[in-house]
């Protein structure tokens, strides 16, 4: 009998250390977020995938299409293209293109990167319908991100 009235007492203490826990919660601010209707705060250092810089002076893209970061890139999943326009000392870029399907993210290619034509986006919540979504043009993006 006496098992029955331990057993009695250690489940009701029990219950009162978890509904002090329960109560002392309960009247602390809420620290869950609204998803829709609110969004966090990203962090300076936060890496998102890559996006061109914009040079101030042309307007153009930084980038003298040397291939420094596709050559970096230990997943492949840059591809420059550039092409040399008639009366032009060097070339221009003609397309940029991340497969961010491919992307682990490591930031080898904003490192190479020495005229520092690229650096991190400040995109984190990216949804799309399929993989397709995933493979961005990144000239065609400056062009809309920078446009007004």
């Amino acid at each position: 009998m006496s098992g029955y009235f331990n057993d009695l007492f250690s489940g009701t203490k029990s219950l009162a250390v978890g509904m002090g826990i329960t109560l002392k919660y309960f009247f602390e601010p809420v620290v869950t977020l609204q998803y829709p209707h609110e969004t966090l705060k990203m962090t300076p250092r936060f890496r998102g995938h890559i996006d061109l810089v914009k040079d101030e002076e042309t307007g153009e893209s930084k980038c003298i299409v040397c291939g420094m970061c596709q050559k970096a890139c230990p997943s492949g999943c840059i591809t420059v293209e550039g092409e040399k326009k008639e009366g032009a000392k060097k070339k221009t870029l003609s397309s940029y293109t991340l497969d961010f399907t491919k992307c682990s993210l490591c930031g080898l290619c904003v490192e190479n990167c020495k005229p520092e034509a690229i650096t991190f986006s400040k995109d984190y919540n990216l949804a799309g319908p399929s993989r397709e979504a995933y493979v961005f043009d990144l000239v065609k993006r400056m062009k809309e991100r920078c446009s007004p």
